[in-house]
């Protein structure tokens, strides 16, 4: 059976169907004899008899879900009628263990229904059932309709058409296009039997045992063998999400550049946690692509090496330590500066009051002491007790640990969780009111979020100015496969705020001294192509290092079948003016089934 983990798949948090559908003029269908699939599945994504009882509707069973909060069993019409629109399977929500078995012939009599994963706040789009079934086997042992082949061909190459905007850019009630669109396609099959052949992964297996694949080869590939997110108008039409439908205990282990080979065929879903995916009841092969984890170059001697690493909620608990360690010495190769993201204070998530992380810190340093790296010091302000968002209890943080045979920390008394971080003119130069510091600790922006903090270092007797940051998250933002087109980025609203305010006090230190080397780090939560990045770099001020790599390069995550970046390293104009700096996005976690943390480190090379 499959784990606990693997059950969270198979739940369907529900809305109401009539709810789901208020925003669709519905049309009693006339009366039929006799109600097919592809009646109720319809032309729209909702169905025509939402919200009715149907009768005696035939089928051969495809599949059979017997675990999660959402058991039933798929049902296929072999007959199928000649509109490419409509769907000729369905999904029969039993809510206990079915008692039937694929190959099965049934008719079935219940309501259809339109469940929204997730909840009608998520924006998801709604999957048609039918509900309350009363169940009856007419014979068993039956073929199993063939199934759709899912390949580059088939899938179109827009992703979606824009939204009503009557109907507040819902594409519910929009007429099907599956020769047209990605997800007008993948809505046409939905519930029916598919089959993918020969796929590459796109996206590791995760601890949910599901990986992503693409039937597109070429669609904007990456040097390493992903699919990159590089634009809101360069959707990704080939992307799918795979799943297992039986056991999980065999899923395969997978890491991006892989591949499954043979066909990986089962019923098509939708679910909230990425919408059209494949149940497969047949797994391919995985072939592996031979994905190794990469190691930059080492900084010279001459050469200032700054990195930042999110290390996904460390703290004193975690088995990850010296993986990190290995990681900071071996693959970053011991930068003289690391801005670390998602540090947890010495409990971890356990809601006590304890905002001290100092056992964290340090049991990093000492593994990379042990790892054969430098023994770093570091810097960091505590955050006042759960007002800094992430897990509850956590207190996430940034801290800067640095090489002190290499670099220097400039203390300067005051910095505190409450206390704002100023700058100043002295002797001409911009030097930090306080250091650490935290940026603008009180304002709205920072409301249940993670305040950006300032150091001052200096290296060979050059001042620089560092800004580690972690930005608002993306929690909120409605899915690509969302029934609003174009998904509403709700998390935008604050993230912009907060660059706004980076970006104001990056200003001020230019404004004081034009030539200062300033650096802006971290979690951004956000792409290099995004307004949050735009509004970061102003007029100017600052400048995102990872656009001076190859476009197939440009990624730090890997979330649902994209490659995208998140974490960067901004830089002003006295580092970029020259050009003598080398950056590197360093692929030691985002593409991998192992992996320790969910984000690359990046690392910036450059002479102040």
């Amino acid at each position: 059976m499959p784990s606990k983990k693997s059950a969270r798949l198979a739940a369907l948090t529900v809305a109401a169907v009539c709810s789901a559908a208020s925003a669709v003029v519905l049309t009693s269908p006339a009366h039929a004899d006799t109600v097919r699939i592809h009646d109720i599945q319809g032309t729209t994504r909702i169905s025509p008899y939402a919200c009715q009882k149907v009768t005696d509707v035939a089928g051969i069973v495809t599949g059979v879900r017997t675990y999660g909060s959402s058991r039933g069993f798929w049902i296929q019409d072999p007959t199928p009628d000649d509109n490419p629109a409509t769907s000729e399977g369905v999904f029969v929500f039993t809510s206990s263990t079915p008692k039937v078995a694929v190959g099965d012939s049934v008719t079935v009599t219940g309501t259809v229904s339109e469940y929204v994963p997730g909840g009608a706040s998520t924006g998801n789009q709604s999957l048609t059932e039918i509900t309350k079934p009363t169940i009856t086997t007419v014979s068993t042992g039956n073929a199993v309709p063939a199934a759709t082949v899912i390949d580059a061909k088939s899938v179109p190459s827009e992703y979606t058409p824009a939204g009503d905007a009557a109907a507040s850019n819902s594409i519910n009630g929009l007429t099907l296009q599956p020769s047209k669109y990605a997800l007008d396609y993948y809505e046409s099959l939905e519930g029916m039997n598919v089959q993918v052949a020969d796929t590459r992964v796109v996206t590791a297996t995760d601890p949910y045992s599901e990986l992503w694949v693409t039937v597109k080869p070429y669609e904007h590939r990456t040097h390493r063998g992903g699919t990159l997110y590089g634009s809101y108008d360069a959707q990704n039409t080939g992307r799918l999400q795979i799943q297992s439908l039986g056991s999980t205990a065999d899923f395969p282990k997978a890491n991006v550049g892989d591949t499954l080979t043979g066909s990986t065929a089962g019923p098509l879903d939708f679910n909230q946690f990425g919408g059209y995916t494949l149940v497969a009841s047949q797994l391919g092969t995985l072939k592996s692509g031979g994905l190794e984890r990469e190691t930059t170059e080492k900084q010279s001697r001459g050469e200032l090496a700054v990195a930042t690493y999110n290390v996904e909620n460390l703290d004193p608990s975690d088995a990850t330590f010296a993986a990190h360690a290995s990681a900071i010495v071996n693959n970053l190769q011991s930068p003289d500066i690391v801005s670390l993201e998602e540090i947890q204070d010495n409990n971890g998530a356990k809601d006590d009051g304890t905002v001290d992380a100092s056992e964290t810190v340090n049991k990093l340093i000492d593994a990379i002491v042990a790892a054969g790296g430098p023994k770093y010091d570091w810097r960091s302000i505590n955050p006042v007790n759960d007002q800094d968002g992430g897990e509850p209890g956590g207190n996430i943080r940034q801290v800067f640990l640095f090489n002190p045979e290499r670099v220097s920390f400039t203390d300067r008394a005051g910095g505190d969780s409450t206390t704002a971080v100023g700058v100043s003119k002295v002797h001409g130069k911009a030097q930090l009111t306080v250091s650490p510091g935290r940026i603008a600790p009180a304002d709205d922006a920072w409301k249940s979020s993670r305040k950006p903090l300032a150091g001052e270092f200096v290296f060979r007797g050059r001042t620089v100015f560092v800004i580690a940051n972690h930005l608002n998250s993306k929690g909120g933002d409605q899915g690509l496969t969302s029934q609003y087109q174009p998904p509403v980025r709700s998390s935008e609203t604050q993230r912009h705020a907060q660059a706004t305010l980076v970006n104001a006090f990056v200003k001020s230190i230019l404004d004081v001294q034009k030539n200062a080397d300033v650096i802006t780090l971290g979690d951004m939560n956000d792409f290099d192509f995004s307004d949050t990045t735009k509004i970061l770099e102003g007029d100017g001020e600052l400048w995102s290092a990872i656009k001076s790599l190859p476009k197939s390069e440009r990624y730090t995550y890997d979330y649902q079948g994209n490659q995208q970046v998140l974490d960067q390293i901004l830089i002003s104009p006295s580092i970029r003016r020259g050009c003598d700096f080398d950056y590197d996005s360093v692929h030691i976690n985002s593409e991998f089934n192992d992996q320790i943390s969910d984000h690359d480190p990046q690392v910036l090379r450059f002479r102040p």
